[in-house]
């Protein structure tokens, strides 16, 4: 009497162990993006590193020039806060609209997706020109709300370089928290409101821990991004709004110093590091975090 067939799907069936050739075919699938990452990324880390330490310029290593410059402090500082601040004011204005897009029907949510995707269709330059001929003196800003900015406009202001970054980065927090409320089971809030609570309760004791991960990931990923830019203070903002990307600019396009710019660019990325780790840190405390982090 013969015995059984093993069915491959089967429990019983032995699990196939990848032989030779399929280590190299993954290996080969892996080699372009690994190439891609060496030599973008970790190449160019590497060497700015390698810069801010052991290159000296004008008679002063790079880290002790950085702080013995307070004027680079407040820089850094004022970049921190202005990504902050970028980061709160995308949550407070993506998150309703997120949830709009949730609760809304098919033809309402394709219209406002689309209103989200067309900033990406357009250059950014064009964006932040059209905030310039908006925001000057004169401009249709300052003639309808003559009491924003004294009459003089609110050009190359500070709340003229975060009116710019709201609006360009507001998309980067919409999309992360569209994702994470749309797979919140609607009928938890119909539960909790037919155990008696009211729906303002419901949605802040059951609704908004459950989002807690898109509110996470939205926030971090705008703040990563201000950081970065440089172009938009420079034309919105003037020297005393300036960001830390912009003293990076100068200091590596226009006086050659690249061990200060590495310097800079370091302690930034500690700074933002530093913020990475304080985020995770709070998936300790938010249960709904910590289970999406699992």
């Amino acid at each position: 009497m013969t015995a059984p067939a093993l069915h491959p799907s089967s429990p019983e069936a032995p699990a196939r162990r990848p032989g030779n050739r399929d280590s190299l075919a993954y290996g080969l699938l892996l080699l372009p993006g690994s190439l891609l990452i060496l030599f973008v990324i970790a190449y160019p880390l590497l060497l700015s590193l390698w810069n801010s330490f052991f290159k000296i310029e004008q008679e002063q290593q790079a880290y002790a020039w950085f702080a013995a410059n307070g004027v680079y402090i407040e820089i850094l500082v004022r970049t921190l806060l202005t990504a902050i601040s970028t980061a709160i004011f995308c949550l407070l204005l993506g998150y309703p609209y997120a949830y709009l897009m949730v609760i809304s029907g098919a033809k309402l949510r394709g219209v406002l997706t689309l209103f989200v995707l067309v900033p990406f269709w357009i250059s950014g330059l064009v964006r932040i020109f059209a905030w310039v001929i908006l925001l000057q003196k004169g401009g249709p800003v300052s003639v309808l709300l003559p009491f924003l900015g004294g009459g003089e406009g609110l050009l190359h202001t500070q709340t003229a370089v975060q009116i710019g970054l709201v609006q360009v980065l507001l998309p980067f927090m919409i999309i992360p928290l569209y994702n994470n409320l749309r797979t919140v089971d609607q009928r938890l809030m119909q539960a909790a409101e037919s155990l008696g609570a009211r729906r303002s309760v419901a949605f802040v004791r059951v609704f908004l821990p459950l989002s807690a991960p898109g509110i996470y990931a939205g926030t971090l990923l705008v703040f990563m991004l201000t950081l970065g830019f440089y172009v938009l203070p420079q034309i919105l903002g003037t020297p005393l709004t300036s960001m830390i990307g912009s003293v990076i600019q100068t200091q590596t396009s226009q006086l050659n110093n690249v061990g200060r710019a590495g310097a800079l660019s370091f302690v930034m990325l500690a700074a933002a590091g530093a913020i990475v780790l304080a985020a995770f840190a709070l998936t300790r405390f938010v249960p709904a975090v910590k289970r999406s982090a699992r």
